[in-house]
């Protein structure tokens, strides 16, 4: 029996099991990277469902906030002392995993402390620095975070309003938040949890000013806790999400830090103030690289969560009749409902398969930079930018057409929906603004696009295609003949287009304007052709990964990826039916594929998202539970409401009682 099968499991739920057509296990361990991967995941899941320190005693959705931060900072302490269940080195994959299972879908008084301060003292500090600084944060000596974002500016760090202006007299750095706009805004823990921080502050030495710079900086007092002198800081009150953890502000009053408290690996300040630049100017974008890296898997995760729950409760929720008299069908059945779920599918699964070779290309560069090697920095870098941009949306709005597939029951946060869209919208803004990201992208094609029109390109080759001459009109005859090669072929078309079309209207607007106010003139096409850019790149790859994938799998793989793909096509209709590239007959086997897939995927819907591997304890929702038993979990988890520990409230013995007593006098 399938390991998703047990007795008294809803019987829907279960007959969808017996459907699917490929091996539910093996397509977990392909997901995963293999049956090794897939075992240590369950055997982590075994060690952290064991340990009665990482369980709430209620449902989070019942607890107050500081109820929640006092849980979760018990549950981190909880999870750090017990690192040696996981492979340390493997963050991408354990530790991600492990942290999720923990902590929820909920940050905590170390994540940053994990995600930014230790890789930034790993790819920021001299010898001596690392020395000093490694082994305290390992070994939670200290707690850190990383304070770069500011009240006033955000995504544009060259603006940065707080100083760092060097002292040579007493060879210290002065700290100082010149304007209310300066003060750090967002940092997660910095309001109450962590004594140390990563300080992003405008290095000025020799009445210069070099830019931006990183600065360990200590907080609070290693005894006391207490804000040091010169240092004010807080938490910035309750989020749309993730409210487990207190994003902080923090101001500096001309506080004064040692000369090494700039991190000089790269950068330099002499004792007397000259400053040595970095060989590099991106050599610094180290942190933010890898926490754009991590994003990609994490809002994969969290789309995939998405389409389980909702994929699940479809299977089990009975509503109207499709045949008159046949009674009650499942949701499931519906066209409608596949049309809004399975791309979502569709899209986790793409998004993952990304996130593998982000993950890999981020393993690359960090290896060749320690050897001064800078030569993929760049394009990991656009990558980065790019990825975040366009997962992060497109998550957040499957996350939302998730939801509305589950009807009224999606809204209530048993559904685990409100969490997941919490938690994963904040990725639309932090770690760079989409929109912000997706112009640093277009920055990248211009050049290109200026380097095929002059006949010097040297293009890597994710943009390999903006030099290519592309087919005059699509090579599609019907959807059961249209090749991968012709599918690319015909997005490459029309990202090729809108790159040039872009690139066209920003040389024209330069003729008569500066070039930043032509820039932004043409901002909206730019961010146009870097969108095409990056959803090119998301279909090859997935793509590529499905025809290397073992041939029981692949078929209904390739089911998935070609739904993402015509999705794709046909949410920009215009783009392929302009100049006469498609005809609306082509257009319309683009669409009729789609309904091809929607018919082939229903019978393995369950099973696909099974192979995501969810267990309850980090799929978090009542409407997706494995066993389907939605109903009596429904009622259950209702009686946690802190409105249930008294039949009747203070709200009606103080107000509503009295008021129906008087009426009922006066009738």
């Amino acid at each position: 029996m399938s390991r998703w099968i047990q007795d008294g499991d809803n019987v829907d739920i279960t007959n969808e099991r017996k459907k699917g057509t490929f091996d539910t296990e093996r397509m977990s361990a392909w997901i995963h990277g293999g049956p090794e991967v897939l075992k240590r995941r369950r055997e982590i899941l075994s060690f952290v469902k064991s340990i009665d320190d990482f369980k709430d005693p209620v449902p989070t959705e019942f607890m107050s906030r500081e109820e929640r931060i006092l849980n979760n900072a018990r549950k981190v302490v909880a999870m750090t002392d017990n690192t040696d269940q996981i492979d340390g080195s493997d963050f991408f994959g354990e530790g991600m995993y492990y942290q999720a299972l923990t902590m929820g879908r909920d940050l905590h008084a170390m994540s940053l402390h994990y995600v930014m301060f230790i890789p930034t003292l790993q790819g920021q500090t001299d010898d001596e620095q690392l020395d000093e600084w490694l082994t305290k944060a390992i070994s939670r000596a200290v707690v850190g975070t990383y304070a770069q974002t500011e009240l006033g500016h955000g995504t544009n760090l060259s603006k940065l309003e707080t100083t760092a202006t060097y002292d040579s007299a007493t060879e210290e750095f002065v700290l100082n938040s010149p304007t209310i706009t300066a003060a750090k805004w967002w940092p997660g823990g910095l309001g109450k949890s962590s004594n140390y921080a990563v300080v992003v502050a405008q290095l000025y030495t020799k009445g210069e000013c070099k830019g931006p710079h990183p600065f360990i900086v200590q907080l609070r007092d290693d005894e006391t806790h207490m804000p040091l002198k010169g240092i004010r800081l807080g938490d910035i009150g309750p989020k749309l999400g993730i409210n487990g953890n207190d994003n902080g502000f923090l101001l500096f009053d001309k506080v004064r830090i040692p000369r090494r408290a700039l991190l000089m690996r790269y950068a330099k300040v002499k004792p007397d103030g000259t400053y040595v630049a970095p060989a590099h100017s991106k050599l610094g974008y180290g942190t933010m690289v890898f926490v754009r890296s991590i994003m990609i898997k994490d809002q994969s995760t969290q789309l995939a969560a998405a389409a389980t729950i909702a994929t699940r409760y479809a299977s089990v929720r009975r509503q109207g009749e499709i045949s008159p008299g046949k009674g009650e069908v499942q949701i499931i059945d519906y066209q409608t409902q596949q049309f809004r779920v399975f791309p979502q599918m569709a899209r986790a699964f793409a998004f993952m398969a990304a996130a593998t070779e982000i993950r890999d290309l981020y393993m690359t560069v960090t290896e060749q930079l320690t050897h001064g090697n800078t030569e993929l920095l760049a394009e990991l870098h656009v990558l980065s930018s790019g990825l975040k941009s366009i997962v992060s949306w497109d998550t957040a709005q499957g996350i939302e057409q998730c939801r509305l597939a589950c009807g009224g029951h999606g809204y209530s946060q048993a559904s685990g929906f409100p969490e997941i869209y919490g938690y994963a919208v904040g990725g639309c803004t932090y770690e760079g603004e989409n929109l912000v990201m997706l112009l640093q992208v277009a920055r990248f094609l211009m050049r290109a696009a200026e380097g095929v029109r002059k006949g010097s390109a040297k293009l890597a080759d994710i943009g390999a295609y903006i030099g290519k001459t592309g087919p005059k009109t699509s090579r599609l005859t019907t959807h059961y003949h249209y090749t991968d090669a012709d599918l690319v072929a015909d997005l490459e078309h029309a990202a090729r287009k809108q790159v040039f079309r872009a690139y066209d209207r920003l040389k024209k607007a330069q003729e008569h304007l500066s070039p930043e106010v032509a820039w932004n003139s043409v901002s909206v096409e730019l961010a146009k052709a870097s969108r095409w850019h990056v959803r090119v790149y998301l279909v090859k790859n997935f793509l590529n990964k499905v025809a290397l994938a073992p041939q029981d799998l692949k078929f209904v793989l390739t089911d998935v990826a070609r739904l993402y793909a015509y999705d794709i096509i046909t949410s920009s209709i215009g783009a392929f039916l302009e100049d006469g590239y498609m005809s609306s007959n082509q257009m319309n086997e683009v669409k009729e594929g789609i309904y091809e897939c929607l018919a082939k995927i229903r019978p393995n819907a369950v099973a696909l998202v099974d192979s995501w591997d969810y267990d309850d304890k980090e799929l978090k929702s009542v409407l997706g539970r494995r066993d389907g038993n939605v109903y009596p979990a429904l009622l259950e988890w209702a009686q946690n409401s802190q409105l249930n520990r008294s039949d009747v409230l203070p709200s009606h013995t103080k107000y509503l009682g009295p008021m129906m007593k008087d009426a009922r006098s006066k009738l």
